[in-house]
Formats: structure tokens, sequence, C-alpha cells
């Protein structure tokens, strides 16, 4: 079963919504990254929907959502707040899972009255809370004010990405993507990205660019895992390991070793499978006696 909605947040945003899976199934909410969409879960859609109600959207700017000119940190809570009110109950919870910026959206709602009604536990996959252009390792280069300034002149570039070529794949696997990915999901990550509007790239890339939720990860009380690739350029795991030293109830640490910032395309099973357990967990209560972790 699934059904679409146009969602409605501040300053007249309009958010493509979609639910997937049985009413009354436990409820898990996936935000997207920057230059993404709700294509990017597919594979986590495809099969937790079985017996999952599945809640994604795509950020303001981004797929299906129009652009919004008022880009910032605060429009991210805005927006999923919304998206939690038009598809929870009240005093629902669901597990809220946020791939990179959509990590950074959980932290920013973090301290929200309507977030906190809401959220039963949190995942965050391949992201970070500042610094962000500082310690990105997309540009081949020392560490140091060179590098971070060609980094920030990256996230914020106007330029069109063009149709997706050989010499596309290329750099979107070097930047964003581990050694071994899949010519297939580079392609996939590749597409993904190419459609999103360079209008909303640039916008978000310069909200990254002075980024500074570290007030945001503090305020995430509610349990919250953390999964990373050892190979991420784009969060490296100084991020990852940041993260897991402030978070008020860290509920666990996952390192993917190979996998880049696209971990839940490149490990798909890995994220689908610590979504379902994080769920039993936290959402349904049916808490296992183990729970074993793997890297």
């Amino acid at each position: 079963m699934s059904r679409v909605l146009e969602v409605t947040s501040t300053n007249g945003a309009r958010l493509h919504v979609e639910v997937h899976g049985p009413e009354g199934a436990p409820p898990v909410v996936l935000s997207h990254g920057w230059s993404c969409s709700t294509a990017f879960w597919a594979a986590q859609t495809e099969e937790l929907a079985r017996d999952h109600r599945v809640i994604t959207y795509d950020q303001r700017g981004h797929g299906l959502s129009p652009y919004s000119p008022v880009c910032s940190t605060d429009a991210l809570a805005d927006d999923l707040e919304a998206v939690l009110a038009a598809t929870l109950a009240p005093g629902e919870r669901a597990l809220i899972v946020g791939h990179s910026m959509g990590g950074m959206t959980i932290m920013s709602a973090s301290g929200r009255p309507r977030f906190r009604e809401h959220a039963a536990a949190v995942l965050l996959c391949s992201t970070g809370s500042g610094r962000l252009t500082a310690e990105a390792r997309v540009v081949p280069l020392r560490a140091g004010r060179v590098r971070t300034w060609l980094t920030g002149r990256i996230l914020g570039s106007s330029l069109p990405l063009g149709p997706v070529t050989p010499l596309a794949r290329k750099i979107l696997k070097y930047a964003t993507m581990g050694p071994g990915s899949a010519p297939h999901l580079v392609d996939t990550c590749a597409r993904i990205v190419h459609a999103c509007p360079r209008t909303a790239r640039q916008a978000w890339g310069a909200v990254l660019d002075r980024l500074d939720l570290d007030h945001g990860v503090r305020q995430l009380t509610v349990p919250t895992a953390v999964l990373h690739g050892t190979a991420d350029r784009l969060t490296p795991s100084s991020h990852a390991r940041a993260l897991v030293a402030e978070l008020p109830d860290c509920a666990g640490f996952i390192e993917l070793f190979g996998i880049g910032h696209m971990t839940p395309v490149e490990a798909p099973e890995a994220v689908t499978g610590r979504i379902r357990e994080l769920v039993t967990m936290y959402v349904t209560g049916n808490i296992p006696v183990t729970l074993e972790e793997g890297a």
C-alpha cells in the first residue's frame, strides 16, 4: 500500500511525501541528504514496507518538492516537523533515520516539541554536526586553508552537473562512494544527484558550508545509533566519533569497512538491518535478549 501527500511547511514550502506499507505497522521516517531525493531510499523502502510503515519525503528544493528561497537548518527542522504532523497520529512514535543532510535535519529538530513527541529513537547515517568543509577529504590536498576554501567552493558551486557521463561517474564515485562500489550503484547515485536542480544544490551547499549543530547533538536525548562508512570522504570518521562522544544516549556505533558516504545505497542490507533492529528495540518494544553488531 502506498500513498502520496503534499505537505505545506513554513514559508509556504510544499513537500512531496510518500507513505509505503500497511497502516498500523511500526513507522519509520527516512530523511535524505543533500542533492538526493526519496529515490535514495529505494532499497530500504522496498524491503521495509513489507511490515513497516515507511515515510519518506523530498527535502525542499529536491526531488518533487519545489524550491523555496528559505534554506536554513531551521527550515530543515520545520519541514521534518511538518511531515511528522501529517503522517503520524498524536503521540505516535517512530524511528527517525537521517542520512547526511537528513541527519543534520534531525539534529536541528532535536529540541523541538513535535520531534520529541514522535521520535522513539534515531539512526544517523554518514553525517556530522559541523566543520564539514574543514574535515572533508573530497579535495586531494593536505588539511588546511586551501583545501577548506576549495571544498567550500565545491559545495556552493552553481555550475550545472550536466549529463551522467563516464567522467561524471568517476568523479562522483571518488567523492562520495567507496572504492569497491559496483558500477550500477555508482550510476544510481549519479542519476539521483545529477537530477537535483542546481539552484537547490547551491543554496543548501552554502548552508552546509557554515553548519554548526553541536547543540542539536546534545539535545538528542532519545536513543541514537550512528552508522558510518570507513571510506567516507565527505563526512570522515572524525564526525561519527564526535557524535558518539557527544550523544546523551548513544545506542551503538557501526562502522562499515570500505563503504563511502552513500551508505544506504552502498550497503543496503546493513542499513536496513540496523533499522529493523532499532524498530524492534525502541518502537515495538520487543527488545531482544542479545544484539550482535558487525563492522
